[in-house]
């Protein structure tokens, strides 16, 4: 797995539970019980470090031989959730602006999608290229990239006895009734194996990353 994989998000899970909420199945906050609904369908996002790229003219990465700028915005996703096949969908615009604005030129930016599950695990991954054209002249230009991916309905949703372990009523004076049904290891387990996401991202090379990291 590649360094943009290896740190794709800090984000906790239940902040990536609660970003897709919709009818269809539970979301819960840590320390405060059920708040709202969980969808089966993967929440779609930009990893930290790869929504940005940047290219150089030569070998050095000195602001005097900076090329290319490119960043991933806008990005938009669809979800059908009909069938035991759920199909996520993601949209996305790129924006782009070159130093040397002479000449019309064609820029070929790499880009990744990857379907992750728990926070963790890679289970596709797919690579694109963004076709950026910037015309004699142009300081800027912009294009767009989609992506997708089909992730099992059932893997996507949580066990009955989870749902019933979350749910459960509990009154004052029961010897569980301050205890958050997220801190049982086996609940928080189940949630993880659950819990999709489709992300996508710029294709970057061990230095791109670094520059993004560091600047």
């Amino acid at each position: 797995m590649n360094a943009p994989l290896r740190i794709l998000s800090t984000v906790a899970m239940v902040t990536l539970l609660a970003a897709c909420s919709k009818s269809g199945d539970l979301v819960v906050n840590e320390g405060v019980g059920i708040t709202a609904i969980r969808s089966v369908c993967p929440p779609v996002g930009v990893p930290d470090y790869t929504g940005d790229i940047t290219t150089f003219r030569g070998g050095a990465a000195t602001s005097d031989a900076l090329d290319v700028t490119a960043t991933i915005t806008n990005v938009r996703s669809t979800c059908d959730d009909t069938g035991a096949k759920v199909y996520t969908g993601a949209e996305f615009d790129v924006l782009a602006r070159r130093t040397d604005t002479r000449g019309a030129r064609r820029v070929e930016l790499p880009y990744f999608s990857t379907v992750l599950r728990g926070n963790s695990a890679v289970v596709s991954k797919r690579v694109g290229t963004i076709v950026i054209d910037f015309a004699d002249g142009q300081e800027r230009a912009q294009s767009s990239g989609k992506a997708g991916a089909f992730v099992d309905r059932a893997a996507a949703t949580l066990p009955d006895d989870i749902r019933r372990e979350i749910t459960r009523k509990r009154k004052a004076g029961d010897a569980d009734a301050a205890l958050d049904p997220l801190a049982k290891p086996e609940v928080r387990a189940a949630l993880a194996r659950a819990t999709f996401e489709l992300l996508v991202g710029f294709q970057l090379n061990q230095e791109q990353f670094a520059y993004n990291v560091t600047r």
